[in-house]
């Protein structure tokens, strides 16, 4: 670990208490503000829309500016969209608070590339482990965002508003940490042809590409359903906001907290066994899910639910390191990131209306497709991959 890499390791942090604050009371806010209680999770929906939107632009803004500017840019983009979610909620207004979250998605779409950039910083034997420990900094973000939601909620007349308006602060701290980053110099644009590398088409065809972006897109759909629907759920159980944060704070110390072995996981047994050790761990989550309605079982199906994610995430992450090279890397983590916003955009919509429709456990039944295609596509690449004992 170097300098540059523990201020990302903070920046991650950050980027992940906006997360987590957001995930905690966006369904909460929605539900209270919403025409019709099918429409809770559209706020939820809104920050993972503009985030699937933003994904070429801050590709280009990357690739044309490097990391700091374009960082810099989304964090300026986290601030006002903070105030803009804060004012929504005064006023009471449904539509703004949406528009609120797809504009602040723009920052989820640079923060998703944080990962990406710890690997460039680090020496490429430890690249793996920078990205685990990088995604390790949302640990912080785990306890700090839903504590910080559950100290805010009153501040002033509407519920959450004062939640939105401390989120401002918390991109500002950002910013002063990002700018002191040193980040590889841009290199020099090439005018010929040749000079973003091979076609996407090409690229995508790569058995390493499917898996890897299989992985970390359908492993963030079945967290992010069954993660969203969790504080509507748990409303509905008669449950009060503070029962709410002490399970998003489980979940996402799974999802972040194995972050400090993960890198060294997979370093020793190959990636393709952490990706199967992911899907296990869902659907254990699954299990619990269905098994009751205490808070207990909700604490630990999310728990469950947070480090499986972190399996598929990681090691999805680091095998598709394999699948370009360093000319390719703006289009293609731009790509893997639209993936992973769109699914992310159907299981928001789709776990608001079926939390509120068909109940939390159909929910938990609806994820279990995902999952097995996570496992159909991790043994599909050992199968093509087999006559090379690549894992």
């Amino acid at each position: 670990m170097n300098r540059n890499l523990w201020l990302m390791v903070a920046a991650q942090a950050l980027f992940l208490t906006n997360n987590v604050v957001f995930m905690a009371i966006n369904g909460l806010v929605g539900l209270s503000l919403a025409p019709f209680g099918w429409m809770a999770t559209l706020p939820v929906m809104g920050y993972v829309v503009g985030g699937a939107l933003s994904t070429g632009p801050v590709a280009w803004s990357q690739a044309r500016w490097g990391r700091t500017v374009s960082f810099q840019i989304g964090l300026v983009v986290a601030f006002f969209s903070a105030l803009l979610a804060a004012y929504a909620v005064i006023i009471g207004s449904f539509w703004l608070l949406i528009t609120a979250t797809v504009v602040a998605g723009y920052y989820s779409a640079n923060g998703q590339l944080y990962r990406f950039a710890a690997a460039e910083l680090a020496v490429p034997e430890y690249r793996e482990r920078a990205v685990s420990m990088v995604l390790a900094g949302g640990v912080v973000g785990g306890v700090l965002g839903p504590n910080l939601a559950r100290w805010t909620q009153h501040l002033g007349d509407a519920p959450f508003a004062g939640a939105y308006a401390t989120l401002s602060v918390v991109a500002l701290v950002s910013m002063a940490i990002v700018s002191q980053v040193k980040f590889p110099p841009v290199p020099p644009r090439r005018k010929d042809k040749g000079g973003g590398g091979r076609p996407l088409r090409v690229i995508m065809r790569q058995p390493v590409f499917i898996v890897s972006t299989a992985a970390s897109a359908l492993g963030y759909g079945v967290m992010n359903l069954l993660m969203a629907a969790s504080p509507i759920a748990m409303k509905v159980c008669g449950y009060p906001f503070s029962d709410i944060a002490l399970v998003l704070e489980w979940h996402v110390i799974g999802m972040f907290a194995p972050g400090l072995i993960t890198g060294r996981l997979i370093k020793r047994f190959g990636a393709v066994p952490i990706l199967l050790a992911g899907v296990l761990l869902n659907l254990g989550c699954v299990a619990v899910a269905l098994s009751g309605a205490e808070v207990m079982h909700f604490v630990v199906s999310m728990f469950l639910l947070g480090v499986g994610w972190n399996f598929l995430f990681t090691a999805g992450t680091a095998l598709s390191l394999r699948s370009y090279e360093p000319e390719e890397k703006d289009k293609v983590q731009g790509l893997i990131n639209l993936c992973v916003f769109g699914m992310m955009m159907v299981s928001s919509f789709s776990s608001g209306a079926l939390v509120t429709t068909k109940g939390w456990a159909l929910l938990n039944y609806g994820s279990l497709i995902l999952v097995a295609m996570i496992g159909i596509a991790v043994f599909w690449y050992v199968r093509q991959n087999r006559s090379h004992h690549v894992t």
